[in-house]
């Protein structure tokens, strides 16, 4: 067991998480400033990004990187300085660092070794869609970035299905519209808001079902980063019991083949009912 006291003197240096802002460098606090003029060293997601809002508020504390690909040889570098009595700022692009952005590694590492992590409080794009969404605010989920691939996104979005909270995704642009058409058909036709550029000049808020958002993003011209967010399930259980069940895989097929399909298709229709390999039925059917 360990307890922090943020703000007494410490034999180590100490880590702050400094929010920046989402669009507006109006969002800037007078704290965030402050801390990141008084640190010894600012680990940044993207130097080149933060070298702007330094600029901008005339910040001459030397900028590093840390980020993704880079994190398992910068963070032992800042875990070093930070032993030695370095106090190091660490910021993102935008936002929260360490929500769906690099540091909480960082963080782990800290406070595994007790040095003391210090977070401000500041700019966050999820629950500043959130409280404009319309969808009830009082309990909801954070999920961040689904899975890329189509299967895993599936399968993630099949175990958030049951949550009756409002639940919040991150996504980029150019996957908007198949992660729209994943929500539609994993768990139906709910609510959606989707916040495109927020803070910013083109801020823009879409209201409306799933299919009306997915019809949206089929007629526009999307481009920004947005923040999703899903209304929750009824927490009902909607399960029910497949008609062919109590089929062995020859009588499905066989079932297939009594309504006039032939035994390849029928073969087929059979994997993707059971989400069984082909071969798997052909062996059952065929050979067994």
């Amino acid at each position: 067991m360990w307890s922090q006291q943020s703000y007494k003197e410490s034999e180590t240096g100490k880590l702050y998480l400094v929010p920046t802002p989402i669009g507006n460098l109006d969002d800037m606090t007078f704290r965030a400033v402050k801390i990141l003029k008084e640190v010894d060293l600012i680990a940044a997601e993207d130097t080149r990004q933060s070298k702007k809002l330094t600029n901008h508020f005339e910040i001459e504390t030397t900028l590093t990187s840390y980020h993704e690909h880079n994190k398992d040889t910068s963070g032992p570098k800042l875990i070093e300085k930070l032993r030695s009595g370095e106090s190091i700022a660490l910021v993102s692009d935008a936002g929260m660092p360490a929500i769906s952005d690099p540091g909480y590694e960082l963080v782990c590492e800290c406070v595994a070794g007790e040095i003391p992590v210090i977070p401000l409080p500041g700019a966050n794009a999820a629950t500043t869609a959130l409280i404009a969404s319309g969808l009830p605010t009082q309990h909801f989920y954070y999920y961040g970035f689904l899975s890329r691939q189509k299967k895993e996104r599936k399968n993630e979005l099949e175990q958030l299905e049951s949550i009756t909270s409002p639940i919040l995704f991150y996504e980029a642009p150019h996957r908007l519209k198949e992660m729209i058409k994943a929500v539609v058909e994993v768990l139906g036709n709910r609510k959606v808001v989707i916040a495109r550029e927020l803070s910013k000049r083109y801020e823009e808020f879409i209201r409306g079902t799933a299919e009306e958002v997915l019809t949206w993003c089929e007629d526009s011209n999307i481009r920004g980063e947005f923040c999703v967010i899903v209304e929750g399930g009824t927490g009902e259980d909607h399960t029910t019991e497949a008609w062919w069940e109590g089929y062995s895989l020859e009588e499905h097929v066989t079932h297939y083949i009594n309504e006039g399909t032939k035994s390849k298709e029928a073969i087929k229709l059979v994997s993707k009912d059971r989400n069984i390999p082909k071969r798997d039925v052909y062996q059952a059917y065929h050979v067994d």
